[in-house]
């Protein structure tokens, strides 16, 4: 029944800091931000919602949609999926904003992965699709 991932959430306390890094820095599409409370951005077929944990937790007002209150505390971990040829192309871009790579290596499998954080802290990872055999 479930059919893949459509959003995918990350928390960040600074959401100035979270726009310019996925905005500028990675080069994702924002396609929405409301205030101090999240920002939104095209990845591929799916959205990455960055929202601030200390926003998020407040219950929604009457005149707001249903959503219920949500967050976490700590860094989270999402992994983007792009060609071999691309995480070059990204680690370079990542050096020359100042982000360290954490970890590059090959899994197993022969798929190759790179680490790196954003400004919340939060655990990023460019890898390619065969990590999960997924064509």
């Amino acid at each position: 029944m479930i059919e893949g991932i459509l959003e995918t959430a990350l928390y960040a306390d600074d959401l100035d800091a979270a726009e310019a890094f996925y905005g500028g820095v990675l080069g994702l599409e924002k396609i929405l931000r409301a205030g101090n409370r999240h920002v939104f951005f095209r990845c591929g077929p799916g959205i990455l919602l960055i929202f601030n944990p200390k926003e998020t937790v407040k219950p929604p007002t009457a005149d707001a949609l249903p959503v219920p209150p949500h967050g976490t505390i700590g860094p989270g971990h999402v992994c983007f999926r792009v060609s071999g040829e691309a995480i070059d192309r990204i680690k370079e871009t990542l050096n020359r904003a100042g982000i360290a790579i954490e970890s590059d290596f090959r899994w197993p499998n022969g798929a190759r992965s790179i680490y790196f954080r954003d400004p919340a802290g939060n655990s990023l990872e460019c890898a390619e699709l065969r990590l999960w055999d997924i064509k």
